[in-house]
């Protein structure tokens, strides 16, 4: 269960840093601030989703290093 909340609140990081990325790019081309910022946090969201899925359903089970690299850290090796 623990795994899960942390997945659940790293997938909430990546929403928000990706929205807040956009918010700038959104002003400059005149799009609604909210817009650009939902736009962009749930596709980062859903690429992670994503990645997390392939990995569990490959042998369902999600280890650590197929979690860090599906928010973009190179396992140890």
């Amino acid at each position: 269960m623990v795994k899960v909340q942390v997945i659940i609140g790293r997938i909430i990081a990546v929403f928000g840093s990706s929205a807040l990325a956009a918010l700038a790019g959104g002003a400059v081309v005149g799009i609604d601030l909210w817009k650009a910022a939902a736009v962009a946090g749930f596709v980062a969201a859903g690429k992670v989703t994503e990645q997390l899925l392939r990995a569990w359903s490959e042998d369902g089970v999600l280890t650590a290093s197929e979690v860090s690299e599906a928010f973009g850290k190179k396992s140890p090796k």
